[in-house]
């Protein structure tokens, strides 16, 4: 059915697109009927055996990617599409509008999108508010809940640190796991915070307060698909130091090697970050690059052109025990959740 509608919505801009999307589906699970039906749609029905990681008991295999629900205001509606984990945000301390519209464009010839948001979302408040809300309400079956935290465009650097705590404060008694998100492209100095020094005394930060709770969360850091071997080990290094749970692997990219959309088009389009299947090799070779580098406990969730069943193997054959989508939700639609889990 999605296939039928996606000429339509192609032909608006994708934020828009996504927005009416988005409604759409909300109309839909207004009703038990309609949840019902879509559940008898793009619900797994074969294959879809629960995945043990990071201490939590996942449905299935498949998330949904930070970015497509940042501020958690459809995770009921997603539910009904099958994933077994959403990940909501990138989420700052406070609100902010991100950047300058157009900063979503599509590029069909390679089946990938290049995005420049520049984490706009509502701020981590609401998000918390949001989802004390589902929590009091009931999580749909099972559903595991991931928060994505990042900084504020006009914080520095310098105190990037206390941003990060101040959302995973706001979001702990709410989120099952953390992602640390210093590799977008699209915030400012924001992928230098993946240096060694300010990363490994951000993440210790982090895990310092998370070992106060009751209950410590695991926490991920999400990466670049752009570091080299030599920081690849370093990051590895840095994961093990400070014992993170795991990595998400990988963010967008910078680079624009080997596309099919004419060269002209694509330098009208300007900076953003890359996703989508033209990422889909070097993100699988990062994956395989940290399985060797990690330990076997440390989770790696793959990111990155999964927009089939085998693709989705590729990430996990490579030693992702997860594996999260976007562009190729965007491309192939709702009924992509139940292909990869079945395949």
């Amino acid at each position: 059915m999605y296939q039928l509608f996606k000429p339509l919505l192609f032909a608006l801009s994708p934020e828009k697109a996504h927005r009416i999307t988005m409604t759409l589906l909300e109309l839909a699970c207004a009703t038990a009927p309609g949840r019902a039906l879509l559940r008898s749609w793009y619900f797994p029905k074969k294959n879809a055996a629960a995945v043990q990681a990071l201490g939590l008991n996942f449905p299935n295999v498949v998330g949904l990617a930070a970015g497509f629900d940042k501020d958690g205001k459809h995770i009921e509606a997603l539910a009904c599409l099958g994933f077994g984990h959403i990940e909501v945000g990138t989420v700052t301390p406070v609100g902010q509008p991100g950047n300058p519209q157009p900063r979503l464009f599509r590029l069909p010839a390679d089946r990938a999108l290049i995005n420049r948001m520049g984490f706009n979302n509502e701020g981590v408040e609401a998000l918390a508010a949001r989802l004390k809300r589902l929590r009091e309400k009931g999580v749909p079956g099972g559903l595991i809940i991931g928060g994505n935290i990042g900084k504020n465009k006009n914080t520095p650097n310098e105190e990037a640190e206390n941003d990060y705590l101040r959302c995973f404060e706001a979001l702990y008694p709410y989120v099952d796991y953390f992602v640390v998100n210093v590799s977008s492209p699209n915030t400012p100095n924001l992928r230098a915070l993946q240096e060694k020094e300010p990363l490994t005394r951000l993440l210790q930060s982090l895990q310092n307060l998370n070992h106060q709770q009751l209950k410590p969360r695991p926490i991920l850091l999400k990466i670049a698909p752009d570091l080299g071997q030599e920081q690849l080990q370093e990051i590895a290094e840095i994961v093990q130091e400070t014992a993170l749970a795991g990595v998400i692997a990988t963010n967008t990219t910078i680079s624009r090697a080997d596309l099919q959309t004419p060269e002209v088009a694509v330098a009208e389009i300007g900076a953003g970050g890359l996703s989508g299947a033209p990422v889909r090799a070097r993100s699988t070779e990062v994956i395989r690059f940290l399985r060797q580098a990690l330990p076997p406990q440390t989770v790696i969730v793959g990111v990155g052109g999964i927009d089939s069943a085998e693709a989705a193997r590729e990430k996990l054959a490579a030693g992702a025990t997860l594996v999260q989508l976007y562009s190729g939700f965007v491309y192939e639609g709702p009924g992509l959740v139940r292909r990869v889990v079945e395949g």
